[in-house]
């Protein structure tokens, strides 16, 4: 039987399929991560460490992957280099955890939306990527946006510019990382685990864990953490695989907009008249880098 062939376009449905499951997950992530804002923020991030573990290590052990853990962790430079996205997505969590459970959601929002044209800067600066006037243009409108809400709010949007930040030089360093998405992943909450698990051990001799063996709803909550986590991460590795740079790049959208629109249908955080002038900006610069980036391809 003759095996089906790759669209001409470069995507797959797979692909499409992987990417599209992890956005949507990431998008309603901040519904979960509500119903657990009743935790301190460093107790959800350990768990989201401690319980993400055994998924990806199952998933590595199904596909006979572990030689290339072993092998990372024998690697003086591979280790260093996991140990610096790890930290970089622990930050990451952590940043994202307290916005949602202090009201911030909208925050998090316009940091994923700013992400992207980030991305584009540290390529041109770290990559020496080309980068066109109307990519720059488009950062410098974000750029904008950014200092219209600290000058109209009075302090800095930390919380979107920690989460881009953040998010924007883990992916860079991921790219450095020389072992496939799925075996970095569990590399990296490897690296992480003995420090949740310590960190969860002090809680525990202090009174003030929230995880039992009673099997509690605080307890199920907690061990859902590894799910909600390490799932799209996976999703989102495959997909890239089967997906051009430029799909991927477009779809990457659908997560900040879902989050954005729970933020305000769902948790009723204010917009406010300084983000409904922010906003379209970063909408407006996105549009103007989608089209940019659609004309590059074209012309390759």
């Amino acid at each position: 039987m003759q095996k089906p062939t790759t669209p001409p376009s470069g995507d797959t449905l797979s692909g499409f399929c992987f990417a599209f499951g992890a956005y949507f997950l990431w998008g309603f992530l901040p519904i979960y991560m509500k119903m657990l804002s009743h935790f301190p923020s460093a107790e959800v991030v350990a768990h989201r460490v401690i319980w993400s573990v055994p998924i990806a290590g199952i998933l590595l052990i199904l596909m006979g992957r572990t030689k290339d853990i072993r092998a990372a962790i024998l690697n003086p430079k591979t280790l260093a280099m996991g140990c610096l996205t790890a930290s970089l997505i622990t930050t990451n969590w952590g940043v994202y955890v307290w916005a949602i459970s202090t009201d911030r959601t909208l925050d998090a929002a316009l940091g994923y939306y700013i992400n992207p044209l980030f991305s584009v800067g540290l390529g041109a600066i770290f990559l020496r990527e080309s980068i066109t006037r109307s990519q720059i243009a488009a950062i410098a409108l974000a750029a904008a946006a950014v200092v219209f809400l600290a000058v109209s709010n009075g302090s800095v949007p930390w919380v979107s510019i920690g989460l881009t930040v953040t998010w924007g030089f883990y992916a860079l360093c991921k790219k450095q990382l020389p072992i496939g998405p799925n075996q970095g992943f569990l590399l990296e909450v490897l690296i992480l685990f003995v420090p949740a698990l310590t960190y969860v051990g002090w809680l525990t001799s202090q009174g003030q864990n929230h995880f039992d063996l009673s099997m509690t709803y605080n307890t199920w909550l907690l061990l859902g953490c590894g799910l909600i986590t390490a799932v799209p991460l996976l999703l989102y590795a495959n997909g890239a695989k089967g997906l051009q740079l430029t799909s991927i790049a477009i779809m990457q959208y659908i997560a900040p907009t879902l989050i954005f629109l729970v933020a305000v249908f769902v948790f009723d955080e204010e917009f406010g008249q300084a983000r409904m002038i922010a906003f379209p900006m970063i909408w407006l610069a996105l549009v103007i880098y989608s089209v940019s980036m659609f004309r590059n391809m074209r012309s390759v």
